[in-house]
């Protein structure tokens, strides 16, 4: 029975591990390693990419194709440029032209466009005669190329442009935020999204414009916040959705709340402020970000570091941080993806978990975030 038991803790410690993988390089080479620090692909590309829906891109030759989580070819090397995979489809470039291929590389039949976009959450842009239009998994379009500019799609809405006048649709196509601001926010969100008619900036919710005053400049709002900072006369605050100062603009600068705090600066001392307006991490950083879902934000003395919602150190500030390349690397690419943080250090790039702990206590000379293989 013991055997079995530890036959089958075994077996689910490396099916969970498996389930994320990163793309690290190394004497360089690219290879790609779990969450235990260990390699699931031992280094042997040139050139590759992250995974993306279970299958990452790399170079054979000058010719691209794709692998599976074993290292085996998904796709032979025949591909002259690739893309991500997202909805089941992945762009490439093969004899000067760019089509979508499915996991098993054939190719979708789709209209004929001047440009293709990749797809997010089952739609992508096209683009023909400098209108953009959005099509769909199987081929079609949803909707035929009549805006001048589409950006891209975050949870299924994206701002657009008629005209001169930006709205907001969904992945239907359908108009979400009518057509007449000359600027909007990029991220829908259910307190709203900030937009500008003529001088005024106010926040678009339940179909009205509320008007912030003295605005001249929002931010998106962020996660489960109903709250985001706005700047008036050189100085910034926090509004809601009704367009109401709720923290009055004293901040040379902020950032957004989450955890229920939000990083702001006067002069050059950053610190962490309650939904109150009340300091709760004293202003003594020279930067800092917001804080991830696993209530760690980044903070910068000379270098950056990490603590938590009491403002405990828990990574010194001995690192760099980055956005980097990664396609997946979440909503918060400077702070933790999930439960991991990517540094680097004059030793290279290294894997952090949430105790500090250096992942492997190796350092590699590049790494992308780890991405969830499903």
């Amino acid at each position: 029975m013991k055997s079995f038991l530890t036959l089958l803790l075994t077996f689910c410690l490396t099916f969970s591990f498996a389930q994320e993988l990163a793309l690290v390089r190394e004497d360089g080479l690219f290879g790609y390693i779990n969450k235990s620090g260990e390699y699931v692909i031992k280094p042997q590309f040139t050139k590759a990419k992250s995974f993306s829906e279970g299958l990452a891109a790399v170079e054979k030759g000058k010719s691209w194709g794709f692998i599976d989580s074993s290292g085996e070819w998904a796709l032979e090397p025949e591909y002259d440029k690739v893309k991500y995979f997202n909805s089941g489809y992945a762009l490439v470039l093969q004899s000067d032209q760019w089509h979508y291929i499915d996991k098993s590389g054939k190719k979708l039949d789709t209209p004929i466009a001047d440009k293709y976009f990749d797809f997010i959450d089952g739609v992508a842009l096209i683009k023909k005669d400098d209108q953009v239009g959005l099509l769909g998994t199987d081929g079609k379009m949803i909707m035929e190329p009549s805006f001048e500019e589409v950006k891209k799609f975050r949870n299924g809405y994206a701002k657009a442009r008629k005209g001169d006048s930006w709205g907001m649709i969904d992945s239907t196509g359908k108009t979400i935020i009518p057509f007449e601001y000359d600027e909007i926010g990029n991220t829908y969100s259910e307190f709203g999204v900030y937009g500008k008619k003529g001088e005024a900036f106010g926040i678009i919710h339940n179909g009205n414009f509320n008007v912030v005053a003295g605005a001249d400049k929002i931010w998106n709002f962020h996660g489960d916040s109903g709250l985001t900072y706005a700047r008036k006369n050189k100085k910034t605050g926090f509004v809601n959705s009704k367009g109401e100062w709720v923290i009055e603009p004293t901040f040379d600068k902020a950032r957004a709340f989450s955890k229920g705090l939000a990083p702001v600066a006067n002069g050059k001392q950053w610190g962490f402020i309650n939904p109150d307006g009340e300091t709760v991490i004293a202003l003594q950083y020279k930067d800092a970000e917001v804080f991830s879902d696993n209530g760690l934000a980044p903070v910068k003395e000379k270098d950056w570091g990490f603590i938590d919602t009491s403002g405990n150190m828990i990574i010194p500030t001995d690192y760099s941080i980055t956005a980097g390349l990664a396609f997946l690397a979440g909503n918060n690419d400077k702070g933790f993806n999930g439960d991991i943080a990517r540094l680097k250090s004059k030793k290279g790039w290294g894997f952090f978990n949430t105790k500090g702990e250096l992942l492997g206590n190796k350092w590699y000379q590049n790494a992308e975030p780890f991405v969830n293989m499903k």
